[in-house]
């Protein structure tokens, strides 16, 4: 792993015919990845692809837009 504190580089991912990369081992216990967790794919076309975390980025829109009350 390189880069800046904070800032990693977990090496290569090549994707397979059915458009599937596999998320380094490293990257996965850094962030508790498990198996069924949904991943929020977001892309800039200048800058490129970004996976978060569905859970993570459902906190960070509730802290934005406030918690919706449930019917």
């Amino acid at each position: 792993m390189l880069g800046k504190k904070g800032k990693y580089i977990y090496g290569v991912v090549k994707m397979g015919d059915k458009g599937q990369i596999v998320i380094p081992k490293e990257a996965r216990d850094m962030f508790h990845l498990e198996p069924g967790d949904g991943l929020l794919v977001m892309g800039d076309e200048k800058q490129g692809l970004a996976l978060v975390k569905c859970d993570v980025f459902e906190a960070f829109a509730d802290q934005i837009f406030g918690k919706k009350e449930e019917e």
